[in-house]
């Protein structure tokens, strides 16, 4: 069976900004970026398919794809939290012709935007997670056979009263 793309979240109003490279360990910080100025402006748009999930980002003036970040568990590496704000994320968008990467930090004006984007991602996992626990409850263990074996036969022993009412009509 063909798995369609279900739209789960879409943001019309996305800054993009290019981030400097990571130097350490230390959790990325969006003070560190030139937050007044953006680089791109973008629409945000996640999008699940089966398992899989994504977060496409289109050119907001073109409609153009500008990048897609595939998101196999949240929290994870495909999209972190900055340290210093809740608006922000860094993503790490793939080209999937040449499976190269690069990270790119995301904003929302709003700080209700990012707690939807949150939610979004938490509630495809616990669906995702609660049909991989459903499918292995049914797969465990032999399946019982209650049909009838050849030539067995059960008897049934009704002991129905019959009316007054009916006596007559019956």
């Amino acid at each position: 069976m063909d798995d369609y793309e279900r739209v789960l979240l879409v943001k019309p109003d996305v800054h993009v900004y290019k981030i400097p490279p990571r130097v350490s360990n230390r959790a990325y910080r969006a003070s560190d970026w030139n937050l007044d100025s953006p680089d791109w402006n973008c629409r945000l748009r996640l999008i699940a398919k089966g398992d899989e999930c994504f977060i496409k980002l289109d050119e907001k003036s073109t409609g153009q794809f500008f990048g897609k970040c595939p998101v196999d568990k949240y929290p994870g590496m495909s999209i972190e939290s900055v340290s210093d704000s809740s608006r922000y994320f860094v993503l790490r968008l793939v080209n999937e012709q040449t499976n190269r990467t690069a990270f790119v930090g995301i904003g929302f004006i709003d700080r209700s935007d990012s707690f939807d984007l949150n939610v979004a991602l938490q509630d495809h996992f616990k669906i995702v997670q609660m049909e991989h626990k459903n499918d292995e409850n049914l797969d465990q263990g032999p399946q019982l056979d209650l049909k009838f074996k050849e030539g067995e036969t059960i008897k049934v022993n009704l002991n129905i009263g019959v009316s007054n009412s009916c006596k007559d009509s019956c």
